[in-house]
């Protein structure tokens, strides 16, 4: 079995970028890979219960759920383009804790009237550029969620946009290891995904990471299973 080594960004503040990158630049003879995920939006805490969710909320202008998805967004559209992760993880947590989390994201707006659904394009079409892969996360359903993340229609966008995906039950324990795989084929058939990205060694080891993945960067690359062969 090839055990990889993966580190998994956080954003908190603009300066966590610069951190990062010294980060991977100085182990990145250690790592194989980065995961890109977000969890504070106006340095709070999204994901971790109600009132610091609310907390954040209070930090935009306007306070509402819709302003605070536009803030994650744009936060994670900037670690993106800094970082490059070759998987991004939990693409839309920030409805975990929101008053309506299992909304379509194509019909929500800002108050000022902004689509969110121009912003989760925006971002799909970076990850796309540079060659990473979106990971679908079954934890959304351990926790109440109708979908995993990301919901479906953005793993309908990422397939239409020709992006590949991973999968993960996002385990903080033993106990929830491989917690709803059973119910990801059926999901993952109804969105058209008809194969399953996984990450793997570069024969010969490939370049250092770097600061930035980029597309063939870091020292994986990418195999592939058919949906039909893992259940």
């Amino acid at each position: 079995m090839q055990v990889l080594i993966g580190l998994e960004t956080e954003f908190i503040r603009p300066t966590t970028l610069t951190l990062l990158a010294s980060l991977l630049s100085k182990h990145a003879s250690q790592l194989d890979f980065l995961l890109g995920s977000i969890h504070h939006v106006h340095t709070i805490p999204i994901d971790f219960d109600h009132p610091t969710y609310h907390l954040a909320r209070a930090a935009c202008s306007p306070q509402t759920d819709s302003q605070l998805f536009a803030d994650y967004f744009d936060a994670q559209h900037d670690m993106l383009q800094a970082l490059q992760p070759q998987v991004v993880g939990h693409f839309d947590l920030i409805r975990l804790l929101s008053a309506a989390p299992d909304a379509d994201w194509r019909t929500l707006t800002t108050s000022r009237g902004e689509r969110l659904w121009t912003r989760i394009e925006r971002n799909l079409a970076v990850v796309r550029s540079y060659g990473g892969v979106l990971e679908i996360n079954t934890s959304a359903w351990r926790k109440g969620l109708r979908d995993p993340y990301p919901r479906r229609e953005i793993v309908e966008a990422w397939r239409g946009l020709g992006g590949d995906v991973v999968v993960s039950d996002d385990s903080h324990s033993v106990a929830q290891v491989g917690t709803n795989y059973g119910r990801l084929k059926g999901f993952l058939t109804e969105c058209g995904v008809e194969r399953v990205a996984f990450l793997k060694r570069r024969k010969g080891g490939g370049a250092g990471m770097g600061v930035k993945m980029g597309a063939g960067g870091g020292k994986c690359e990418v195999g592939y299973v058919a949906v039909e062969e893992l259940w």
